[in-house]
């Protein structure tokens, strides 16, 4: 009778015994909320950073939240119409920055596809190109869709966006990429965000400007000589928020002695950046 081949050798289990009996006596947590307080106690204890302690209890309050949860609201979207002419299609991208565009055709909800916005050059190489020609398909999920989900369809299928629909088949809203891995990773910085020392007032070619929701707010009424208050509240995004009653939100404005600010990018519960012009 042959030999048979001898077992591989199982890992040498390092645990104490006292280790092992304490494990077998407290099992892990049972819950998501014993879980996050499981994580506390190990940042406490050093075990983790304080940044990975907030990218874990992201991915683990991620489970239960939905496309509807963090999408943009249909009337927030920055949409394109398959029908506007160039100089219109060119100034809208310029003016949201954005790189993708939902592209509808007669009236909102209908979507056929989405616009990325590098592909508007081949437009102006070659004016005769149809722009439907470079319309990328639309992908539609539910408000329902989990955002795990939704996570593995976009690195599966390399799609950055969605548009959301709600149980009537009606356009809800969009919800990109990025909106999906801040719920882990914390906000992302983009074109918009710039280091501290970069300025906190930009004037723009159209006679508008481009201002920083952490702006004090004497520093606003320096510029556009104007007298905001500036008691309780040290920012003009604080100042704002406050007067709405309520975070405002991308597209959104108000106007203050004058000036309408109106929301390019608010993230974290704060506005990120206003875009601002002279109301008359």
């Amino acid at each position: 009778m042959s030999d048979s081949p001898p077992r591989p050798a199982r890992p040498e289990d390092k645990r104490g015994l006292l280790q092992r009996l304490a494990e077998m006596l407290h099992p892990g947590p049972d819950s998501k909320a014993e879980l996050i307080e499981t994580l506390v106690e190990a940042q406490d204890k050093d075990v983790i950073g304080a940044q990975s302690r907030e990218m874990l209890e992201g991915v683990i309050r991620m489970s239960d939240m939905t496309a509807g949860d963090v999408m943009v609201a249909a009337p927030r979207m920055d949409l394109i119409d398959i029908d506007a002419p160039y100089d219109e299609l060119l100034h809208v991208i310029i003016e949201t920055a954005h790189s993708r565009f939902p592209v509808y055709e007669g009236e909102k909800e209908n979507i056929i596809g989405i616009l990325l916005a590098k592909d508007l050059l081949k437009l102006q190489r070659a004016p005769e190109l149809n722009l439907r020609a470079l319309l990328r398909p639309a992908v539609f999920v539910p408000e329902s869709k989990g955002l795990n989900d939704l996570l593995r369809d976009f690195r599966g299928n390399r799609n950055h966006l969605a548009i959301v629909i709600d149980e009537f088949g009606r356009v809800a809203g969009l919800i990109t990429i990025e909106d999906v891995l801040e719920q882990i990773v914390g906000e992302i910085e983009d074109e918009f965000d710039g280091a501290d020392n970069e300025g906190d007032i930009f004037a723009l070619p159209d006679r508008s400007y481009r201002i920083n929701g952490d702006t004090a707010i004497e520093r606003i009424n320096e510029a556009f000589g104007v007298q905001l208050p500036h008691g309780e509240f040290d920012t003009i995004g604080g100042l704002i928020a406050h007067q709405m009653g309520h975070v405002p939100k991308r597209g959104e404005a108000h106007t203050l002695a004058d000036l309408t600010f109106v929301v390019q990018l608010a993230r974290g519960g704060a506005v990120r950046w206003f875009k601002v012009h002279r109301s008359s």
